[in-house]
C-alpha cells in the first residue's frame, strides 16, 4: 500500500492589522466609529478637502512643524522664502481648520536648490524661529538632496499618481520622514486616503478607545486605515485635531463640552 503523501503545511496568513482591529472594535464596541465621526461633525462640521501648498513646500513646512508650534513653523517658512526667493507661481495657503497657525501669506515657494546648497550655519540661522533648527536644517537639506538625486529635480507631483501606501513608502524611505509627515503631505497635497496621527489625534483616539491603550501613534496609522473609509480620512483627521485642541486638552479636558463623553473610556472606563 502506497504511503500517503504528506500534506504540505499551510502557509500562515498574515492579517491586515487595520481590518483585524476594525472587526474587533465593531464586535466589542459596535457603532463607535460612526458615533465619533457623527458627533464631531455635529460640532465642527464636515470639512472639504482642498490643496494647501505644492507638495515640496508642504513637506518642508511639515518638517518645520515637528515638535514645534504651527505658528513658529510659519515664521521659519517665511524666512526661507525671504532668504532663498524662488521664481515660480504665487500660491495661496488656505490651511483649513486643522492647522494651528494663521496661515502663510500668498507667496512663491523658496528656491529649493539654494536651500539645499546653503551653508549649514546660514540655514540654521534662517529657520531658528521655528525651533530645533540644528536638527531640522540638516534634515531639510538631506531631504531635498534625496528628492533631487532620485527624481532629477525637487518636484513631488509624481506622488499623486501612486497608490497611497506606495507613495507613503517612497516618502518614508527618506531618512527622518515618518508615517505622520508622509501622511500629512499626501493627504493635504493630493487627497490620498491616509490618516496622519499627530499628538491631538493620538490623545483623543486613545481616550475614547478608538485605539488600544498600548498602541503607539506610529502603529495607529495603519489601524485607522482599517477603521475608516477612504472618503472619511480627511474629515476624521481635521475634526479629531480640532477636538484635541479645543476640548480634549492634554490637561483638564472640558468633558461638559464634549459630545463624545457618553462613549469615552477616559470619562468612564466601562463606557460602551
Amino acid at each position: 500500500m502506497a504511503t500517503a503523501a504528506r500534506r504540505r503545511p499551510r502557509k500562515r496568513r498574515f492579517s491586515d492589522p487595520g481590518r483585524s482591529w476594525a472587526k474587533r472594535l465593531e464586535r466589542y464596541r459596535p457603532g463607535l466609529v460612526p458615533f465619533v465621526l457623527g458627533s464631531l461633525a455635529g460640532l465642527y462640521g464636515r470639512p472639504t478637502w482642498q490643496r494647501r501648498l505644492d507638495p515640496t513646500s508642504e513637506l518642508i513646512l511639515t518638517i518645520l512643524t515637528q515638535n514645534s508650534a504651527d505658528t513658529n513653523a510659519e515664521v521659519a517658512f517665511e524666512a526661507l522664502r525671504a532668504r532663498y526667493p524662488g521664481d515660480g507661481d504665487v500660491r495661496a495657503h488656505d490651511p483649513g481648520a486643522g492647522w494651528g497657525g494663521v496661515g502663510l501669506p500668498d507667496g512663491v515657494a523658496p528656491d529649493w536648490a539654494a536651500v539645499e546648497s546653503a551653508p549649514l550655519p546660514e540655514l540654521v540661522d534662517t529657520i531658528r524661529p521655528g525651533g530645533l533648527a540644528n536638527q531640522k536644517a540638516p534634515r531639510i537639506q538631506a531631504t531635498l538632496q534625496h528628492v533631487r538625486e532620485e527624481r532629477g529635480d525637487y518636484s513631488l507631483e509624481f506622488l499623486g499618481d501612486m497608490s497611497a501606501l506606495d507613495a507613503r513608502d517612497w516618502l518614508t524611505g527618506i531618512d527622518g520622514i515618518g508615517r505622520k509627515t508622509a501622511s500629512v503631505l499626501l493627504l493635504f497635497s493630493f487627497g490620498l486616503p491616509l490618516m496622519p496621527v499627530d499628538r491631538h489625534v493620538d490623545r483623543v483616539a486613545h481616550r475614547v478607545g478608538l485605539i488600544g491603550p498600548k498602541v503607539s501613534a506610529d502603529d495607529s496609522h495603519d489601524l485607522f486605515l482599517g477603521m475608516l473609509e477612504p472618503d472619511q480620512m480627511y474629515e476624521a483627521h481635521v475634526n479629531l485635531i480640532q477636538h484635541g485642541r479645543k476640548v480634549c486638552h492634554a490637561q483638564r479636558p472640558d468633558h461638559e463640552a464634549c459630545p463624545l463623553r457618553a462613549r469615552c473610556r477616559f470619562v468612564d472606563p466601562k463606557a460602551p
